[in-house]
């Protein structure tokens, strides 16, 4: 495994751990869901030149464009909890009370 593989590696599972053990605010595990989400996208663009291929090589933009599209969906939850229940802590949201 070379350094690069092994950053990457320990960038996602870093991420990873932050967003099972530290769920105090939703903006932290937010953030975990983009450091997790950049890790993805190097370690899929390095992978995608590594081989050379063609066919693959789409591919790191699509994730791209998810991971856009994942951060908008996040901090639309993030306003719209701010607002109805004051905070963003995940200890205020409770799913029976909706």
């Amino acid at each position: 495994m070379t350094p690069v593989h092994f950053t990457l590696a320990t960038a996602f599972t870093l991420g990873l751990t932050g967003l099972a053990f530290h769920r105090t605010h939703l903006l932290s595990a937010l953030l975990c869901l983009e450091g997790m989400m950049l890790a993805l996208y190097l370690t899929l663009s390095l992978w995608t030149l590594q081989l050379g291929s063609v066919n693959f090589s789409p591919s790191p933009m699509l994730l791209l464009a998810f991971s856009a599209c994942e951060a908008s969906a996040g901090l639309a939850l993030l306003v719209a909890t701010s607002r109805t229940h004051g905070s963003d802590r995940l200890q205020a949201l409770n799913i029976l009370q909706c």
